[in-house]
C-alpha cells in the first residue's frame, strides 16, 4: 500500500484537501486527531502524561486540558520533547493499527502539520504539500480562529518549517492559493498516487 503524508503550515487547507481525497474513497489518517484521542483512551500514555506535567493535565471530566498543556510546552523546548516522547511512539502504534484496518486501500493519506519537524515523514513513501501565501493563511486562520491574535499565528508560523524548506522536501505540492482550483488538483494527483501504487504492487 503507498503511504502519502500531505501537510502545509496553518491555514493552508490542507483539511479541505483532505475531505476532497476522502470523496475519492481515499482513507485519510488525521494525526492531530488521532493524538487527542490516543492521549484520552490509551491508559498508559494518560498516566504517563499526567506524572510529567501533573494532575491538570486532565479535567474533572478526565478531559485532556489542551491550553494547560499547550501552556506548559509552548515555549519550552524541554516540556515539548517529554510531550513528543510520550505521545509519538503510541501514535505510531495506533497508526499501524489503522493501517491494517485499511488494508485494501490502493493508497491513503497521512495528514500532519508538522510531517518534517517530527519523524513523521519516515512513514510515508511521499510527502505532499498544500501550499498558501502567509498573508492568506493569516486571514484564512484569522477567520477560522477568532479567539487567536496575529500575534499568535504569526508566533505559530515561525514555529513551523519554512514554507520554501517544506516544499524543497515535498515531492508533490498542490496550491491553494485562491487562484487555482483546488479539485481538479486533487483528481489529478489522485490518478497519480492510483498510478503509483499501482507499480509499487507489481514490483
Amino acid at each position: 500500500m503507498l503511504k502519502i503524508g500531505i501537510t502545509g503550515g496553518i491555514g493552508s487547507g490542507k483539511s479541505i484537501v483532505c475531505r476532497c481525497f476522502q470523496l475519492l474513497d481515499v482513507p485519510v489518517y488525521d494525526s492531530d486527531a488521532r493524538a487527542k484521542w490516543v492521549m484520552h483512551g490509551d491508559p498508559e500514555l494518560r498516566e504517563g502524561l499526567i506524572s510529567t506535567f501533573g494532575p491538570n493535565t486532565f479535567d474533572a471530566q478526565g478531559n485532556l486540558d489542551r491550553p494547560y498543556l499547550a501552556q506548559r510546552v509552548f515555549h519550552n523546548q524541554e516540556e515539548l520533547a517529554k510531550l513528543n516522547a510520550l505521545v509519538h511512539p503510541q501514535v505510531r502504534k495506533d497508526f499501524h493499527r489503522w493501517l491494517e484496518a485499511h488494508a485494501q486501500a490502493p493508497y491513503i493519506l497521512k495528514e500532519a502539520a508538522l510531517m518534517f519537524e517530527s519523524t513523521a515523514y519516515t512513514q510515508v513513501d511521499h510527502v505532499l504539500t498544500v501550499s498558501a501565501p502567509v498573508a492568506l493563511r493569516q486571514k484564512r486562520t484569522l477567520a477560522r480562529d477568532p479567539h487567536r491574535t496575529a500575534q499568535d499565528i504569526d508566533a505559530i508560523i515561525h514555529k513551523q518549517l519554512p514554507e520554501e524548506e517544506r516544499l524543497r522536501r515535498s515531492q508533490f505540492v498542490l496550491y491553494n492559493d485562491d487562484r487555482q482550483l483546488v479539485l481538479p488538483q486533487v483528481i489529478q494527483l489522485h490518478q497519480t498516487f492510483l498510478g503509483l501504487a499501482s507499480n509499487s504492487s507489481h514490483h
